[in-house]
């Protein structure tokens, strides 16, 4: 269901930076949008720590959050719900 506040996300800036150390508040498996793994599979766990090394846009409504997963490698696009923050970054890697 789509809300308010996420069709307003783009309004306000990015809740989380470059180099901001973040969990993963749920499991995330490849919908089809992850080259090179099979649909299913599973990219991330609830718990999982990364870092956020770039932020893009969906729909022209809200922000991803691209996360490195150090402990798999992989790069993951992640929603602010998705998320929480642990220690903010300097905005440099």
């Amino acid at each position: 269901m789509s809300t308010l506040s996420d069709e307003m996300e783009l309004n306000d800036p990015p809740d989380f930076n470059i180099g901001d150390k973040v969990r993963l508040r749920k499991l995330i498996k490849n919908d089809g949008t992850f080259p090179g793994q099979e649909i299913g599979k599973v990219l991330a766990n609830k718990g999982d720590i990364g870092y956020v090394i770039s932020i893009g846009t969906f729909l022209q409504r809200s922000y991803i959050y691209a996360v490195h997963f150090i402990h798999t490698g992989f790069i993951v696009g992640c929603k602010k719900k998705e998320l929480e923050l642990i220690e903010a970054g300097d905005g440099e890697l």
